[in-house]
């Protein structure tokens, strides 16, 4: 970060905890693709998700970011019927998101933390396999399947095992799993890890296509700069609760008028929003370590 950025994260000290609740926005809409309320997820002691409500509507690229722990893919687990909220509600697409909402759930695609890939498969098989669990019929599986393997040039490594893949292909392989149905709503962690320059530019265009499309894509990953560049509203966890939400025009002038000495025409990256927000959080810097300085 430059000099003048490393400025700004040094005042972003001065903004405690108390005063975030003014970055939360919770735009009304008749029906939202992803709704919750109260969504909380406790594992014994540890309450990774606390009391998040939230509204994402149709059609937008919506943005989760947080800190490492801070109950990201938590929450998505449960936004995909992984994992049962331990209390709150979950609606997708304005229905309830239960056990028996088998429908419902053909309509969302993920791409989960782990990838969850079935190792033993090829590529075709892996692709074939989803695409019948999704109940697509066979000639469609079999033409989607081929169309996906060369967009995502995996078309040379068919007769490859999955296990075999390096973990670049596996996550293209896992992205083309979670769109051979056509999802209205697809949930992505961290989708970009491991990808090269040239298959995150064409995974950037294919998933810019399916918001033109209608499609609504809820994204968490640690490159703010990806963020940045492809979604439209950004919302922060922090310690299992939501700190921020709202479009990052509405973010950047909330921590804006929350920085002194920043002008309100100074247009704020979202790494410096989210390290006002989350960064130090009212802590002194870290110190340098001795045999690196």
């Amino acid at each position: 970060m430059s000099s003048g950025r490393g400025a700004i994260a040094r005042k972003a000290t001065t903004l405690t905890l108390p005063r975030l609740p003014s970055l939360l926005s919770f735009p009304h809409m008749e029906i939202a693709a992803i709704q919750t309320h109260g969504l909380t997820r406790s594992f014994d002691e540890l309450v990774a998700v606390n009391n998040v409500t939230l509204r994402v509507a149709q059609g937008q690229f919506f943005g989760f970011l947080g800190p490492n722990g801070a109950g990201k893919s938590t929450t998505i687990k449960m936004l995909t019927g992984l994992l049962e909220p331990t209390a709150g509600s979950i609606e997708i697409l304005g229905q309830p998101l239960n056990a028996s909402a088998l429908e419902l759930k053909r309509q969302i695609g993920v791409v989960p933390e782990g990838m969850a890939l079935l190792g033993r498969l090829t590529a075709p098989e892996y692709l074939h396999f989803v695409g019948r669990m999704y109940g697509l019929d066979r000639e469609t599986t079999a033409r989607r399947t081929e169309e996906l393997l060369d967009f995502m040039q995996l078309a040379g490594d068919s007769r490859k095992l999955v296990t075999d893949f390096s973990h670049g292909m596996q996550k293209k392989l896992a992205l083309a799993a979670a769109v051979i149905h056509g999802p209205k709503v697809l949930f992505l962690d961290e989708p970009f890890e491991g990808v090269d320059a040239i298959a995150a530019g064409m995974l950037k265009t294919m998933l810019q296509g399916m918001i033109q499309r209608g499609a609504t894509i809820f994204l968490t990953s640690h490159v703010l700069e990806i963020v940045e560049r492809l979604c439209s509203h950004v919302a922060i966890i922090h310690q299992g609760r939501l700190v921020a939400n709202g479009s990052l025009d509405e973010l950047r002038a909330g921590v804006a008028s929350t920085l002194p000495g920043t002008e309100s025409s100074q247009r704020l990256t979202l790494e410096e929003i989210f390290l006002s927000i989350v960064g130090a959080n009212g802590t002194e810097p870290a110190q340098e370590l001795s045999w690196l300085a």
